[in-house]
């Protein structure tokens, strides 16, 4: 059940940063850009962001919004391994 709750949170998490950054990147609702909207993606997406040198420069925007799910899908992999579920089940 923790791990559920922990799942939706980082998900919740996630969905809110990556809306803020899309927002102060293409100044929806009127918002002024602002280079610093993603600053939320990073703790959420760490330590994968430290590898944002090796990626393209056009590509480092979405590997910032995608970074975060690789710890998403870890922490669903524990989660379902932790509560002993198969995947098909």
């Amino acid at each position: 059940m923790l791990c559920k709750i922990a799942i939706w949170v980082f998900l919740l998490l996630w969905i809110g940063a990556a809306f803020i950054f899309a927002t102060g990147t293409f100044g929806w609702f009127e918002q002024p850009q602002d280079p610093l909207s993603g600053v939320f993606l990073l703790p959420l997406g760490f330590p994968w962001i430290l590898a944002i040198e090796l990626v393209p420069e056009t590509a480092k925007p979405m590997f910032a919004v995608v970074a975060p799910l690789l710890n998403l899908a870890i922490l669903a992999v524990f989660c379902r391994k932790m509560s002993g579920k198969n995947w098909r089940s």
